[in-house]
């Protein structure tokens, strides 16, 4: 049985990730944060004391990383040696170099194995900026949300994470390894404008749509 896999892509800020957790909860399926992902790596890496810009100590740290990536209820868990990692994921320092981290192939290797071995099982909503791309590029259910770089940037700073939006787009879409970029199927979704409420029932919409035809 195939299960239906929603791609929620976009950039830095756009809201993807609330967006993707509230039609997860409207449709009852798993929600999966990406992100979170690459951070607790990121965040591993940095404790252990492994430049994660030393992409030859990155690759061999990986085997033994001891992350595991559960569920509470339906949200997707990073956890490591038995602790879930929260706030842990959201310091400077992990925000300053994730992207880095996630430019790493074979990191994102890793990951992606990981987040299809959710959809095995039951029917996911994963944000992230290859979703619709790498991950799940055969689903029919890809959305990319996006938002004018001042909305993101104002986004940004009301979360108190001052990084800039421009310099994360730039390493996100030129990164070599799964840059961010829109899937040519995808439905393009601009925030900007829009509330939360309008954004998810947008998506809802068309994704029961979808799933009636």
């Amino acid at each position: 049985m195939m299960y239906p896999a929603i791609a929620i892509d976009g950039p830095a800020a756009s809201g993807k990730s609330t967006v993707a957790r509230l039609i997860a909860q409207k449709l009852q399926y798993t929600f999966i944060n990406t992100g979170a992902m690459y951070r607790a790596v990121t965040w591993y890496l940095l404790q252990r004391g492994i430049n994660p810009q030393d992409t030859a100590a990155v690759v061999a740290a990986l085997p033994g990383i001891p992350l595991s990536f559960g569920k509470d209820g339906s949200v997707s868990t990073v956890v490591c040696e038995g602790r879930t990692l929260t706030d842990e994921l959201k310091g400077q320092d992990v925000n300053a170099l994730v992207s880095t981290v996630a430019a790493i192939p074979e990191v994102r290797a890793l990951l992606v194995r990981k987040q299809r071995e959710y959809n095995e099982s039951e029917p996911v909503v994963m944000e992230g900026r290859d979703i619709g791309t790498v991950v799940f590029p055969n689903t029919p259910f890809k959305y990319f949300v996006t938002a004018s770089e001042e909305v993101r940037a104002a986004r940004r700073a009301a979360e108190g994470i001052t990084d800039s939006i421009a310099e994360r787009d730039k390493k996100d879409t030129q990164r070599a390894a799964s840059p961010l970029a829109q899937a040519p199927d995808a439905r393009l979704v601009d925030t900007s404008d829009m509330s939360i409420d309008e954004v998810v029932a947008c998506i809802a919409d068309d994704i029961r749509a979808k799933l009636s035809q």
